[in-house]
């Protein structure tokens, strides 16, 4: 009797573990900030893309990125001008799916967006992926600088990191 109790206080005791952690795990995108180790994720890379700017343009710009839920799910990020004022916005729903995705994929896609406004090259050539944006997002370091999300990409990062 003594054995029966202890096992089904071992599991009592490792279900409300289990419970505390898939809750925790389903909570972390609720709050206004992303997890500090995305923040963290996603400010090396800010650093980088930064540095690899002043490499290669001799520039040293501070974007304002800015991560919300407000933005529709079908965009991933946006690079946004207004009076001269440049922003990044990167939809925060969408680091849910793929952290990996969001920051090697979306992050330089945007700065190249950035630059051409930087470059004051507002065309609209292919919605705004040129030659040259395509050529500026290579040297961003972009992992792929398509002019659209492939899902696939998303798709495969996951399970990239599973296996």
């Amino acid at each position: 009797m003594k054995l029966i109790f202890k096992i089904f206080t071992i599991v009592i005791v490792l279900s409300i573990v289990l419970l505390g952690y898939i809750s925790y795990n389903n909570n972390q995108f609720d709050g206004e900030n992303l997890p500090i180790q995305i923040q963290t994720k996603l400010k090396e890379k800010e650093y980088h893309i930064r540095k690899l700017i002043i490499e290669k343009y001799n520039m040293d710009i501070n974007i304002p990125i800015i991560i919300s839920n407000k933005i529709p799910d079908n965009l991933f990020g946006l690079a946004s001008y207004d009076n001269n004022h440049i922003k990044i916005i990167l939809n925060k729903n969408r680091f849910q799916e793929s952290e990996e995705y969001m920051i090697n994929y979306v992050l330089p896609h945007e700065y190249a967006h950035a630059m051409m406004f930087i470059f004051k090259d507002f065309t609209n050539e292919n919605s705004g992926h040129s030659q040259r944006w395509q050529q500026i997002c290579l040297e961003l370091e972009g992992k792929k600088c398509d002019r659209f999300v492939k899902h696939n990409d998303i798709v495969m990062g996951k399970l990239g990191s599973i296996y």
